[in-house]
């Protein structure tokens, strides 16, 4: 059998550095060359500030960089000398969850490997097999056809999603009955048909996958002339927006049904904890959606830089004109951001907010004082909370008897990062 000894990834971003670091760390007799025509990146990959954040990356990086693992520009070079060049020969999509990559990677559900049934195709699925035979189990190693392994993938990240906008769905209906979408959460997952994976109410998924893959998915019923199942798939999308933009409805009705030149903070913009990555962050929709009411905005994250957040922010079918700069402002840590707010918003699950000084936040925010939990990460800190003398508002639940009656009255548009700009006419 044919024996891999050097390998070219195509791509140093979310996947092919993660990836291609794990193997290299997992295979040390195989050279492992990432590219990419993006030399700010390349350059990143090679210092000790490496371009992402994922727990565990930086260690896995140091220890084989220079040895096995090289990061590099020179595309052509790295094609010409490799025995396997990733994305060029075969498919082997990645079921990675950021924030867990590097556990994924070393102890993966399955990996899967698709290729044609030419004898070219199977020698390439059997030598890509033997890399990941170093260190994963053979059982867990499937073999498909190219079709097969693709649309596993899309498949895979689709039931997720749909799972995530089917308990969101429970939510709305929770919060109009008084029931709590965790209790419920909890009473469905226990059903071993069901299990409890991916049935954590929130403000809405992100990041660069799910949308993505489930639109993908759309594209191809579509292509294929099955329009109901199209419209089955298109439904995880919809109830996904309409999640962010009910959230931010409430937001602004809670706050009297305005919220311009009300200072608002932001805690967290990436699009889930442990990670920088704020593609198709919840965060993005809901500032949008508060910037378009004349919200001035305080942002924090931990992870995501500065220039990120006005990147993001800045994208023409977000904000207009001068928009970012007159009503953003990015904060160094989250008392600052909270420091005079009328109300705090968590967008991201990140752990560090539940440690916070909240009696101390109080103290300097405005009154009353509004906590928006998009995350259910203060759960436990209700009482205490209301004790201080905030008022809380949750995904899918009631958490005060005084609560100020919410009846929606704000109606806000959809939009996607996906579609064009749409410009309004200036007055």
């Amino acid at each position: 059998m044919f024996e891999i000894k050097k390998i070219c990834c195509i791509g140093a971003g979310y996947v092919g550095g993660p990836t291609c670091s794990v193997i290299a760390q997992m295979c040390p007799s195989i050279k492992v060359t990432v590219v990419d025509v993006n030399e700010a990146r390349i350059s990143a990959w090679n210092s000790d500030t490496l371009p992402i954040y994922e727990p565990g990356l930086k260690e896995v990086v140091e220890s084989c960089r220079g040895r096995n693992l090289f990061f590099s520009t020179s595309i052509d070079d790295a094609i010409r000398e490799a025995d396997l060049v990733f994305i060029s020969v075969l498919s082997n999509p990645e079921f990675l969850a950021e924030g867990t990559a590097i556990k994924d990677l070393k102890n993966p559900d399955r990996v899967l490997i698709g290729g044609d049934d030419s004898p070219e195709g199977q020698k390439a699925v059997r030598a890509l097999c033997a890399v990941y035979e170093h260190w994963v189990p053979k059982e867990k190693i499937l073999t498909t056809n190219t079709w097969s392994s693709e649309l596993s993938k899309l498949a895979a990240n689709a039931f997720l999603a749909q799972r995530i906008s089917s308990i969101n769905s429970i939510s709305a209906l929770c919060e109009a009955t008084g029931a709590d979408v965790e209790e419920v959460a909890r009473a469905i997952g226990t059903d071993q048909r069901i299990g409890n994976k991916f049935l954590k109410a929130s403000v809405g998924f992100g990041g660069s996958c799910f949308q993505k893959d489930v639109l993908n998915l759309v594209y191809l019923c579509e292509a294929l002339n099955l329009p109901e199942v199209a419209r089955y798939w298109q439904q995880v999308i919809d109830m996904n927006d309409y999640q962010r933009r009910r959230f931010a409805s409430r937001i602004i009705d809670s706050l009297f049904n305005t919220v311009t030149d009300k200072k608002i903070a932001i805690l967290g913009f990436a699009f889930k904890k442990d990670t920088g990555d704020t593609r198709e962050s919840s965060s993005i929709y809901i500032s949008k959606y508060l910037m378009d009411e004349g919200a001035k905005l305080h942002i924090y994250d931990p992870k995501v830089p500065k220039e990120q957040i006005i990147l993001d922010l800045s994208h023409p079918g977000v904000s207009e004109d001068n928009q970012v700069s007159r009503l953003v402002t990015i904060s160094k840590d989250p008392y600052e951001a909270c420091d005079g707010a009328h109300a705090l918003v968590i967008c991201t699950e990140w752990d560090m907010f539940k440690e916070l000084d909240y009696e101390r936040i109080h103290k300097k925010m405005l009154k009353p004082a509004f906590i928006f939990d998009g995350r259910r990460v203060l759960d436990d800190l209700h009482n205490e909370l209301q004790v201080i003398g905030f008022q809380i508002e949750t995904i899918g639940k009631k958490v005060s008897a005084k609560r100020i009656p919410f009846a929606s009255s704000c109606e806000i548009p959809k939009f996607s990062l996906q579609d064009p700009p749409v410009k309004k006419p200036r007055v």
